[in-house]
């Protein structure tokens, strides 16, 4: 707003001086009136009481249908560092302001127009915003992860809900599916918001370091990932959050968890 106020300012003092109107003058001020109202391909909103602790990340680009460009990916990782930088941030909803559309992938559009070496340094910053090809194998398996990515078909929310590696732990086998619920139509920020507020109402300290040893704990073998775990929960033990979960248990109350 401050922006526009100084461009009205300065058209307000040529046009006190009795400047000519003329063609530049007038398109450089719409294109500057263009500029402001664009929107952000990511925003990011804080919900209210009683969800604070909750983030929404919301993917805005129609034109696209969301779909990943240079400015879209900037925006995503400016976000990203935004929420790792608050400290008031327990849980990111990633969600879309599009009807009908999270993200249509890579903008394939802007692809073209870039160079090797443009497309090299593109791909390498959506890697290490996303991870890559090497998450999929892990999730569905090697056979299943190389039919998707050699034939890159395309799935729905039902095989991808049933879509997983099975693991055989003794008496029974364990889905790991590449999305964790199919629900109807419409229905889906209405099941991330209901999950994200059950997340929310845990002591962020223990959920931080919960994701931490599942993340790399699964990266080295079981004698490794049990050594993690240990180191996570040392982290834990000598916190309040611990101490009020256990007074809040036998009190049977609910905890008031404050991240100390």
């Amino acid at each position: 707003m401050r922006i526009l106020r100084g461009i009205l300012a300065v058209s307000g003092h040529l046009a006190g001086r009795r400047a000519p109107a003329n063609n530049v003058h007038l398109a450089l001020f719409s294109r500057a009136l263009q500029i402001l109202a664009q929107q952000e391909p990511v925003r990011l909103q804080k919900l209210s009481a009683p969800d604070s602790g909750i983030v929404e990340m919301r993917l805005e680009r129609p034109e696209a249908r969301n779909a990943i460009g240079r400015e879209m990916l900037q925006g995503l990782r400016s976000a990203i560092e935004k929420v790792k930088a608050d400290a008031t941030a327990n849980v990111v909803l990633l969600a879309s302001s599009v009807p009908k559309v999270f993200c249509a992938g890579a903008d394939l559009k802007e692809r073209r127009l870039m160079s090797p070496c443009e497309v090299r340094e593109f791909v390498n910053s959506l890697r290490s915003t996303f991870l890559s090809f090497e998450r999929l194998p892990r999730i569905v398996g090697k056979s299943r992860a190389k039919e998707l990515i050699f034939t890159g078909r395309r799935f729905d929310a039902v095989e991808a809900v049933t879509m997983g590696k099975k693991n055989h732990y003794d008496m029974y086998v364990l889905i790991a599916g590449v999305v964790n619920y199919c629900v109807p139509a419409g229905e889906a920020y209405k099941r991330a918001l209901e999950l994200a507020q059950e997340i929310n109402q845990k002591g962020p300290l223990a959920i931080r370091m919960a994701k931490k040893a599942i993340n790399q704990g699964m990266e080295v073998d079981l004698s490794a990932g049990l050594a993690v775990e240990e180191e996570c929960y040392e982290q834990v033990l000598h916190t309040q959050d611990r101490l009020e979960g256990l007074a809040a248990f036998a009190e049977k109350r609910k905890p008031v968890y404050t991240g100390k």
